[in-house]
């Protein structure tokens, strides 16, 4: 082996000067794509054995590779690899530690491929990892979400539009609202799994190349579906790091969305929920405070994964094919907006255990706003043969009364009630009931009392 020439960049026989040390610090990625050594040695493997399977390399150069590449795992692995900026990557380290491990064979180990083909093999091996890491924590979240809902069925609270008094709702319907987004969350980690399962390895550069791979032999070994069909769309190709990245947006602006909510019922001008002081901090001055700092934390967070999104698609919109330096950020941007996600996903596991709804005060609430007026809308029509639009306003006129005496709607008498609608009985005050408001609202996904049951019980099947 010689020395000095594999201790050179790859390229030394072609370019001739010293790369400078400002290009040798913005070329180098290695401290991001370390994190690929794992699945890069896995596509080299599988991409070494191929070419032993097709006659491309001997049997003693194979098990000279296989033997280097694995030390080299186990030295990573083990904290005994030194990472040199020099090399560039993380291909080029572990290429370049090869040889120093098994000699001149080591050059055999990129024949048929490029670098390209070989970044693309291993970062998809990673994101498909991630994405299933995601889903884990999905759901634990899903799972504690429905044991809070399990104990809070029959807590009643006002259900909100434009954040005031709507119609009666149970505590419960409103979390399994977020089980709803959760469980879509989930499926599109899943279904991104579907667009990653198509294999590079193979496509070389990006024209594909001479030697007489097979592509379905690595496709199967890496546990892909199958080989991917254009080789110039295969090297240029960042549409699975868009697809992950708006998948990770759109689970932290639904973490967001409920952090918003409880952040906003954890004030004192609401106070419908408490949180406990394990994820909560206090004030350098005031003595009093408990502020919902992780809950603001989650909900400042989802701007940060918004900007890593985004940023691929600036980078991608004026790109012509194939390959360009540009695509190299894929990398960070992609481990960060991960890192970021799986973070907060466990922050608000550890909240959804560590707050409580303060059932008095959202009872307390709920029977303000005439949120019963929908209900004596629709008993209007149900038992007096009324159009739903006089319905409407009849019941509007009953409203407008009962501001005017400053009751609530309960509070009215029937001879009241008889002021603007002759027609109506005793029997009328039923509908004023809260529990009675949201038993009625029966309707497939609506908030009664065994719809939730029967919800509850179907997620817990799926999520056992």
């Amino acid at each position: 082996m010689t020395k000095n020439k594999n201790n050179r960049a790859i390229w030394g026989t072609r370019i001739k000067k010293k790369t400078s040390t400002l290009f040798q610090k913005v070329g180098s990625s290695i401290n991001v794509d370390k994190r690929l050594y794992n699945e890069d040695i896995i596509g080299s493997i599988a991409h070494v054995e191929m070419l032993f399977k097709q006659k491309i390399i001997s049997f003693k150069i194979k098990n000279k590779i296989l033997y280097g590449l694995n030390k080299i795992k186990n030295e990573i692995s083990n904290n005994k690899f030194e990472f040199n900026k020099k090399y560039e990557d993380i291909h080029m380290n572990i290429e370049k530690r090869l040889f120093q491990i098994i000699g001149e064979e080591a050059g055999f180990v990129h024949t048929g491929r490029s670098r390209n083909d070989q970044v693309i093999t291993d970062f998809k091996i990673w994101i498909k990892s991630a994405n299933k890491e995601i889903n884990i924590l999905l759901d634990k979240i899903i799972k504690n979400t429905l044991k809070l809902a399990e104990k809070n069925i029959y807590t009643i609270m006002p259900g909100f539009t434009h954040l005031k008094n709507a119609q009666a709702i149970s505590f419960a319907h409103y979390l399994m609202a977020y089980i709803e987004m959760f469980d879509r969350d989930k499926n599109r980690f899943k279904n991104n799994l579907n667009s990653l399962n198509e294999n590079p390895l193979g496509v070389a550069a990006l024209t594909g190349t001479s030697f007489n791979i097979d592509r379905i032999y690595t496709t199967k070994k890496l546990g892909f579906k199958k080989p991917t069909n254009n080789s110039v769309d295969t090297v240029s190709d960042r549409d699975f790091v868009l697809d992950f990245l708006y998948s990770v947006s759109v689970c932290a602006m639904h973490l967001s969305r409920i952090s918003e909510e409880l952040i906003i019922w954890n004030s004192d001008a609401f106070n419908l929920i408490s949180l406990s002081d394990k994820v909560v901090t206090g004030s350098s001055i005031m003595p009093q405070k408990k502020n919902p700092d992780l809950l603001e934390y989650l909900r400042g967070k989802t701007g940060t994964t918004y900007g890593y999104l985004f940023s691929m698609l600036t980078i991608l919109k004026g790109l012509p094919l194939s390959y360009y330096k540009d695509l190299q950020e894929d990398k960070e941007i992609i481990f960060k907006s991960n890192d970021t996600l799986i973070n907060c996903l466990e922050i608000f596991n550890e909240i959804l255990k560590n707050f409580y709804p303060n059932k008095k005060k959202m009872l307390q609430l709920a029977n303000l706003g005439y949120i019963t007026s929908t209900d004596l809308a629709d008993y209007l029509v149900i038992n007096h043969s009324m159009s739903f639009r006089k319905a409407y306003q009849k019941t509007a006129d009953i409203v407008n009364l009962a501001e005017k005496k400053k009751k609530n709607l309960n509070e009215l008498t029937i001879d009241e009630l008889k002021k603007i609608e002759p027609k109506l009985t005793k029997d009328v005050l039923k509908v004023f009931d809260l529990t009675n408001s949201i038993n009625s609202k029966k309707s497939y996904g609506g908030t009664s009392f065994d719809n939730i049951k029967k919800m509850i019980t179907k997620y817990k099947i799926k999520y056992d």
